[in-house]
């Protein structure tokens, strides 16, 4: 068994002014109001969370997940670490450190903007948490076997991941042909689309399509969008048939 549901599916990149016009903004439809991607993953083993964006305490409180057995970094920009501190309520919960896995880069950026944490002289109430660095290599959590998929976000390595037949990439716009091999198979993928025209770090709409028509899944689903990508309704209606926009709350089952 395995459930994910998505926190999130929108991006930081391009979010208008408060004041905007825009159809996306002045829409009425649920599926277009996107907070920072992240995404709540669960099986017969393990409880996970993949990125804690500046929205993750509104998202773990809109979806009422009280229990958490760890979380997965996929790189350290700020809309995917940002809510970290939000750990402290799991901390406090279920009265232990919060296992962390993320590569060295990520670790480092997390002990600068999270010095506090790391410190020698802590704090009371401050979140604790227990680092495990990742490398390109698969590794279990409670006995659930993951497997990282490294991509390049322009020139900064990102990695995303395969759990079971579930594969979830985000902030990407390279993959190589090694690593399309180790999603192959997955009933399920999840990629960034950021918005129709270049971009210089993100997959655009025809490039996304492009890579999951190589990968060939039976679903896939699209995450970071960006307010100029459009509408939910009306970008649905230009994809594939077993292609669709993710959006938040919307929980998938394998």
């Amino acid at each position: 068994m395995l459930k994910a549901t998505f926190l999130g599916t929108g991006t930081s990149q391009g979010i208008p002014v408060i004041a905007c016009e825009c159809d996306v903004c002045k829409s009425f439809d649920y599926r277009d109001k996107r907070l920072r991607t992240s995404i709540y993953i669960e099986t017969d083993n393990v409880k996970l969370v993949i990125d804690t964006g500046p929205d993750f305490r509104q998202q773990i409180l809109r979806e009422r997940i009280k229990s958490l057995d760890a979380i997965l970094f996929t790189h350290e920009h700020k809309d995917h670490i940002a809510g970290l501190d939000d750990v402290r309520g799991f901390n406090y919960a279920q009265k232990r450190d919060m296992p962390v896995y993320a590569r060295h880069n990520v670790i480092d950026a997390l002990k600068r903007e999270f010095a506090y944490i790391f410190a020698e002289y802590q704090y009371p109430g401050i979140p604790r948490i227990d680092i495990h660095e990742l490398k390109n290599e698969p590794f279990e959590i409670q006995g659930e076997r993951i497997i990282p998929i490294e991509v390049m976000h322009y020139k900064l390595p990102v990695f995303g991941f395969r759990i079971q037949d579930f594969t979830y990439i985000t902030d990407a716009n390279f993959i190589s042909d090694t690593e399309i091999e180790k999603i192959k198979g997955s009933k399920i993928v999840i990629l960034n689309a950021l918005q129709k025209e270049h971009h210089v770090s993100h997959f655009t709409l025809e490039q996304a399509i492009e890579v999951i028509q190589k990968i060939n899944p039976e679903k896939a689903y699209f995450v970071h969008m960006g307010h100029r990508l459009g509408k939910h309704a009306d970008v649905e209606r230009e994809l594939p048939a077993n292609i669709h926009f993710a959006f938040d709350g919307l929980t998938l089952e394998l």
